[in-house]
């Protein structure tokens, strides 16, 4: 794997913003404590599960130990904490009592991100450290990764202001995660700012593997539970899909980080879903955006699955102009296609971006 000394950027810590609790999350956050002994305490080791697997990625519960929080959703709480002497993130996941299907389905994004997470093993992929099984709580504990989530950090910034070296770094970070992660046969399906976290010098590791499948194990996408705004066509409509939604949704990433805005934020997710699917529309590329990204984002978000690059091209093409950057810092704001060529020379990857999505 290359590196990347032409830029060595200093880490902005994310600053978590404080709300008030509403009534349903009071409730909610009174029955949580029944899971935790105190609040900087362990998690209560009573309960567990069984299997050979397992015995293998099972938290010793005593050796955990819960900091404050620093993320919630509607069934998951992420806390920073200690795990013997090691910095690390710590999900829990909680099972509505009174929502028996609801409960399944999150227990089975339980296994199927513990499971795949233990086979893992990339720099640019998030770190199982251990997990644990106690219906109707699951602890799923990573590795800490202190600049918290790209979309936070993007959100810091004024739009259009990531400098295209940066934005080119970050994007190499993430596509050789889901490079590795393809050559493993398995689909993010839910690849997004949020799901990216941040590191030390910028680095960038793909995350939450709650709804991620093998893609010999794949089916149709009814009853999908992914994100519209970065989604694929094909996983909108339901349809069988492949690898190519996953690169989809890199397009939509790279695009966030070129503007640092959020995709079609002048319309509800619904309005984002019908727009993409029935107007084949997507969000607009900004005078300002260089033409070799412009290029890349085009053909990565096409409408036909099978004109999308797989991440061994993506990667091949950025690794390129990464190295046309050690040569000429200004590469990516000086480039222009020449006759369909990439670099105006024999390095060509792609022609200029064809006007219709659907090509």
């Amino acid at each position: 794997m290359m590196k990347l000394n032409w830029l060595k950027p200093n880490l902005k810590n994310e600053k978590m913003e404080r709300r008030r609790l509403s009534l349903g999350e009071y409730k909610r956050s009174v029955s949580w404590s029944k899971y935790l002994v105190s609040s900087g305490g362990s998690i209560k080791a009573n309960g567990g599960g069984g299997g050979e697997q397992e015995e293998e990625w099972s938290a010793d519960m005593s050796q955990l130990f819960v900091g404050n929080k620093f993320a919630s959703g509607r069934h998951s709480r992420v806390y920073r904490g200690v795990y013997k002497s090691k910095d690390v993130a710590i999900k829990l996941v909680s099972q509505p009592e009174e929502d028996r299907e609801l409960a399944l389905m999150l227990e089975n994004q339980f296994t199927s991100e513990v499971v795949l997470l233990f086979r893992l093993q990339h720099p640019n992929i998030i770190t199982l450290v251990a997990a644990c099984k106690k219906p109707p709580v699951f602890c799923v504990i990573t590795e800490y990764m202190a600049g918290g989530s790209l979309r936070a950090y993007l959100h810091q910034q004024e739009p259009y202001s990531v400098p295209p070296n940066l934005v080119l770094k970050m994007a190499l970070d993430i596509a050789w995660g889901m490079q590795y992660l393809h050559s493993q046969g398995i689909l993010h399906r839910d690849l997004k700012s949020e799901n990216l976290l941040l590191g030390e010098n910028m680095c960038v590791k793909v995350a939450d593997f709650g709804i991620s499948c093998l893609e010999s194990q794949c089916g149709s996408a009814k009853g999908f539970t992914g994100t519209y705004r970065w989604m694929a066509p094909e996983m909108i409509k339901e349809k069988k899909h492949t690898k190519k939604i996953d690169v989809y949704s890199f397009a939509i990433v790279l695009w966030e980080l070129l503007t640092a805005l959020t995709p079609f934020d002048d319309m509800t997710p619904e309005q984002a879903a019908f727009a993409v699917c029935q107007k084949n529309a997507r969000p607009p590329l900004h005078d300002s955006c260089p033409m070799a990204f412009r290029q890349l984002i085009c053909r990565c978000w096409s409408g036909k699955p099978d004109k999308r690059p797989g991440f061994d091209e993506i990667v091949s093409i950025l690794e390129r102009y990464a190295a046309c950057v050690e040569e000429n810092p200004d590469f990516l704001t000086t480039y222009e296609p020449d006759n369909g060529s990439l670099f105006g020379c024999d390095r060509g990857c792609f022609g200029p971006c064809k006007t219709s999505y659907g090509n």
